[in-house]
């Protein structure tokens, strides 16, 4: 007998480099030597999934060496090396070595989605060594596979970005066993949605013509790119230009022969597409009046899907996201919905499973739903209650503590990309991971860890913002406040490799930042069917961050000049695109907003020149669109278009691009943000002191967050207090941060605190924080949240809520600015104090 394989590395964050080489070692397993590949082995009878995958990596190791392993299902007459595939109980050959003891795997016995990867020394009559990939369920083996897949070189985004891996003639996997999983959140996936204008198009014109748009051949790579990125769940997409997912029964049986679990998002209950089944009058669906029509329309795909591995969204709102019809008033709303909730669940009782409990369902609390589930809608206790976003990257709630012992759990509804008022985002994807982070870990502390969806629109150019949320879903542990900033590098090194990767890295942490202070999308300051107005920016600011985005582009197009051919593509699409439109945008806008301010003082050479300045940006972003549709060989041909793409839902999308014309009423309303440069400018590099709250938390720098890069916000993670009041706290209770500032004179100063647009929790509406001087009494400073209302609004567009406060300085000289946090979930960018006293 063999000795027993021991557990060597119990972690998830391992460098591909520590057990992955191009030259053997001690001990080591050869993926690839002297030009032959041992064979991937995987049983007859196992899962669709891992008989994919398994295929899948056989190619992933052509990809990098040129040498392509052959894929069996039987070992009879097999010599060698092997690579065995497997899942727990469905292949007889890793079964055999864990009834000799020659394979522990009692840290997978009864896990979700774990696998092991380990070398076995004989493990099959006539095999020298074997690599051992083996998963406690379906996707736990797939996801081992496509680990190995990543580690030898292969990104998950190699179709999907056209990353080329570098080649390689040689693979050795280091000895011992690593333990990957369970995840930290159960269910983990994306949303393709507002796919008109990209991923719809494309499929229809370019890439499943056959099928109209998007069908099998679309989503069957979203399945393979999904489970590479070690996700499970998907939203299909559902606008009124895409055929519904369950239309074509070839997408269902798909789903589940990768192993992937259907769910539909918050407007679309019981996976049934409203905009594109529901053939009845839009007045008719309303549960108060037609309740057979709808139940029965339910009925259907209850019992058709009933064989899939499904989330059942329940509840109800109206067609294509509008509110609920039926219940005039909150109260009577929330009786309608709670009888929705019986009988939805009597439908899953019947066609699904009598223990309706274990049947996976969650409720999104979005919109003016979240008002009813704070109201006193009660959820089934088994439901999953899913918070959303405000569309916008800041989740507008949290579960109490007294909530989250609900067997159902939490989930989240996140967004990176929309269509929506104020002003949609559709183009760029410009989230910055730090915020993604900040949120999401926000979310997971205060107990929602049983479902993350992140709403990826066309999913291209979303690339970086997907796999960010759906690493932290994998491992919450994997990125914190202090190593954040890696994220980005090893990113750029996977695609790019190590040479540049630091700069490649340096520009985008740039590009998030200049695009949190605005949008691309956002680059109007008036809402649709308003009078033009200008920014208010004073020519600092704008000229400032004109040549910000210079510096990137030439950044960006210096390394491109310089890539390997193989390399430019992916390059093109996931950072030279994305840098350079942005900065284009944004010359264009600022050098139409200066022509019309030139016009209005009657300058007309200059705002001629500044017209001809914003129409060559214009021209050349529409090249650069164009270009990215022939990136290789025209294989995204009609995926990517401008924003806005054409004239639908006008009312909260910008305006086609024009130069503006501005009134002279327009021009006074806007404050001229040109006013004498403040007394001090206090960002997280200001602080000269941190105080610990009484319960060990602190003020912590969350590196490239906000405007300034360095935003700050209270860690860890804790419920808030209820209705804490200030004045009545000692002055140690809350943790605390000190500037310096020296004060020309005694008297009273307006501080402008600018506060990240985050939301209060458990059905608060607003945010508090406390100003002192030395050791003066200290000053309740609030934002109200204003959920949904201008404020909001403003604030959401512009990256800040920016809220006015006053001290009282005693003494001119030196003095210690105090800021105090007094609610949980405070985020701040900097403080601003002013030049002059206040009135």
């Amino acid at each position: 007998m063999f000795p027993l394989v021991i557990l060597l590395i119990a972690a998830v964050r391992l460098s591909a480099a520590t057990w992955v080489s191009d030259v053997p070692a001690a001990g080591s397993f050869p993926l690839v030597a002297d030009g032959k590949a041992p064979v991937v082995l995987v049983a007859e009878n196992d899962f669709n999934a891992v008989a994919r995958a398994a295929k899948d990596l056989a190619a992933d190791v052509e990809r990098v060496t040129d040498v392509k392993p052959a894929v069996r299902t039987s070992a009879d007459g097999l010599t060698g090396d092997a690579v065995i595939v497997g899942t727990l109980g469905k292949n007889p050959w890793i079964d055999a070595l864990v009834a000799d003891g020659r394979l522990d795997v009692a840290e997978l016995r009864g896990k979700w989605e774990t696998f092991l990867i380990a070398m076995v020394e004989k493990p099959l009559p006539g095999v020298a060594r074997g690599l051992v990939i083996v998963g406690s369920d379906r996707r736990g083996t797939a996801f081992g596979v496509y680990e190995l897949s990543q580690a030898i070189g292969v990104s998950p985004w190699h179709w999907w970005a056209d990353v080329a891996p570098r080649k390689k003639s040689a693979l050795y996997i280091a000895g011992g066993v690593r333990r990957f999983g369970p995840p930290s959140v159960k269910y983990r996936g994306i949303f393709i949605n507002d796919e008109d204008w990209g991923l719809q198009p494309w499929a229809a014109q370019t890439f499943e013509p056959e099928n109209g748009g998007i069908g099998p051949k679309t989503y069957a790579k979203i399945f393979e790119l999904l489970l590479r990125l070690k996700a499970n769940t998907l939203w299909p997409a559902m606008h009124a230009c895409t055929k519904p997912f369950n239309a074509d029964p070839r997408n269902a049986a798909l789903a589940d022969e990768y192993g992937i679990v259907m769910g539909s998002s918050h407007a679309e209950p019981m996976l049934r597409n409203n905009v594109g089944e529901w053939t009845d009058a839009k007045d008719r669906f309303n549960y108060a009046t037609n309740r057979d029509g709808v139940l029965g329309y339910w009925k259907e795909r209850v019992e058709s899907n009933a064989q899939y591995e499904s989330i059942f969204t329940v509840g109800m709102r109206g067609i294509h996201d509008s509110g609920m019809q039926g219940g005039k008033t909150p109260a009577e709303q929330i009786a309608l919905l709670e009888k929705i909730f019986a009988d939805q669940r009597a439908l899953l009782a019947k066609y699904v499973r009598p223990e309706v409990e274990s049947v996976p369902q969650m409720f999104c609390a979005y919109k003016e739903v979240l008002g009813l589930f704070r109201g006193g809608l009660r959820v089934p206790d088994d439901v999953t209650v899913v918070f959303p976003d405000d569309n916008f990257g800041y989740i507008r709630d949290f579960p109490s503590a007294e909530e989250r012992g609900r067997a159902g759990g939490f989930g989240i509804y996140y967004h990176i990309s929309y269509l929506g008022r104020p002003l949609s985002y559709l183009w760029l994807e410009t989230t910055p991971p730090a915020l993604i982070w900040s949120e999401m870990r926000k979310a997971y502390d205060l107990g929602t860890d049983r479902l993350w969806i992140v709403n990826v629109g066309d999913l291209k150019p979303a690339e970086i913002g997907t796999e960010f949320f759906l690493q932290m879903a994998w491992d919450i542990d994997r990125w914190n406040q202090t190593n954040l900033p890696a994220f980005l590098e090893e990113w750029a090194t996977r695609e790019f490799g190590r040479g540049q990767a630091k700069e490649i890295a340096a520009i985008m942490e740039e590009y998030y930042r200049l695009n949190f202070v605005r949008k691309p999308e956002h680059l109007q300051w008036w809402m649709p069917k308003e009078e033009p107005r200008p920014s208010g920016w004073a020519e600092a600011e704008v000229s400032g961050r004109l040549g910000a985005f210079a510096a990137l582009r030439e950044k960006a197009e210096a390394i491109a000049d310089g890539l390997e051919p193989g390399l430019r593509g992916a390059f093109f699409e996931l950072v030279l695109y994305p840098v350079v439109g942005a900065a284009a945008a944004n010359e264009r806008y600022f050098a139409g907003e200066r022509s019309a301010l030139a016009a209005a003082r009657g300058e007309d050479t200059r705002a001629e020149a500044l017209a001809r300045q914003a129409t060559v940006q214009d021209d050349k972003l529409r090249q650069m669109t164009a270009r990215f549709g022939e990136i290789a060989d025209g294989k995204w041909r009609g995926f990517l278009r401008l924003e806005p793409a054409d004239d639908d839902w006008k009312s909260m999308r910008i305006a086609r691009w024009r130069v503006p014309l501005f009134s002279q009423q327009a021009i006074a309303k806007v404050v001229d943000a040109a006013d004498a440069a403040p007394l001090a400018t206090l960002t997280s590099k200001d602080v000269s002191k941190h105080i610990a709250g009484s319960d060990g938390a602190t003020w912590q720098i969350v590196p490239g967050l906000g405007h300034s890069g360095t935003a700050m916000t209270v860690l860890p993670i804790k419920p808030p207090a209820a209705n804490a009041d200030m004045g009545a706290m000692e002055a140690e209770a809350n943790p605390t941060i000190e500037y310096a500032v020296n004060f020309p004179g005694a008297g009273t100063y307006a501080v402008a605190i600018h506060f990240l647009p985050t939301h209060a929790f458990a059905g608060r509406t607003s945010l508090r924080v406390s100003l002192a001087v030395n050791d003066e009494h200290p000053r309740i400073v609030t934002l109200d949240v204003d959920d949904g209302g201008p404020a909001w609004a403003r604030g959401v567009l512009a990256g800040e809520r920016i809220v006015m406060a006053r001290v009282v300085v005693s003494k001119p000289g030196p003095a210690r600015l105090r800021l105090q946090a007094v609610d949980t979930g405070v985020a701040i960018d900097r403080v601003v104090v002013g030049a002059g006293k206040a009135p």
